[in-house]
């Protein structure tokens, strides 16, 4: 890849961040951060929001997510901010769908663009799990996904399958079904949280922990995180 492309990605990608970052901070009231009252008036206001036109905020979301992932962003924070603003089943519908073909672009790029620099960085680290992928590649990359990476950052798990030119149609798929359990429950937190704003006068850590839209999510994802351990020393030792 030429010098000048790998500058203009560069320099397109701190533009968006930078937006980004601009609209966050420009409609946050940062001497509030401590008011527990002024997140319940975000909350109010932008449940009021979406729900007004949740068709177009849908469609906001699922674009805002696409280029998120496609940039190398992480992952919890779009799923966290779809379980507060879409619910537990809408929130992970949504995410799932995005997040899949957003990853989906980042690999279609990396694979055309960055093939070279992806091998070199990456290559000697997983070398023994290439012969692995190829013998099956979407079910090993679904259980992959199922397991969180293997502890790879997101948008570098997105990109191992350039080092062994996996198809897009079960790059997608596998990443699509294998998201699901993992961001059902990160969504069920996101909207545990949001409801415990909207329900609670005061804040208490301990009353948030102990709530059960938290504290049974948080349950799953330890007991999933204890099927990745076992998944993982069965398949990628």
């Amino acid at each position: 890849m030429s010098k000048s492309l790998k500058i203009f990605l560069g320099i397109t990608y701190l533009l968006i961040l930078f937006v980004f970052l601009y609209f966050i901070f420009t409609n946050i009231e940062i001497s509030r951060l401590s008011d527990f009252s002024y997140y319940k008036n975000v909350q109010s206001e932008l449940e009021s929001y979406i729900s007004s036109n949740i068709t177009v905020n849908l469609v906001y979301f699922f674009i805002f997510a696409i280029i998120w992932v496609a940039l190398l962003g992480f992952g919890s924070p779009i799923l966290l901010i779809s379980g507060i603003l879409f619910g537990q089943w809408l929130g992970t519908f949504i995410s799932v769908i995005s997040v899949s073909v957003g990853a989906l672009i980042l690999y279609v790029l990396g694979n055309f663009f960055f093939r070279d620099l992806v091998k070199k960085i990456l290559e000697k680290k997983f070398e023994n799990y290439i012969e692995l992928f190829k013998k099956n590649e979407f079910y090993y990359f679904f259980i992959y996904r199922f397991v969180g990476g293997l502890g790879v950052p997101f948008g570098l798990q997105n990109l191992i399958p350039v080092l062994f030119g996996m198809k897009k149609f079960n790059y997608f798929f596998a990443s699509f079904f294998g998201f699901i359990p993992s961001f059902f429950i990160t969504n069920t937190i996101g909207a545990g949280l949001n409801s415990y704003v909207e329900q609670t006068e005061k804040f208490s850590m301990i009353e948030l922990i102990l709530t059960k839209e938290i504290y049974l999510p948080i349950v799953a994802f330890a007991c999933l995180m204890i099927c990745s351990v076992i998944i993982k020393k069965k398949f990628f030792r």
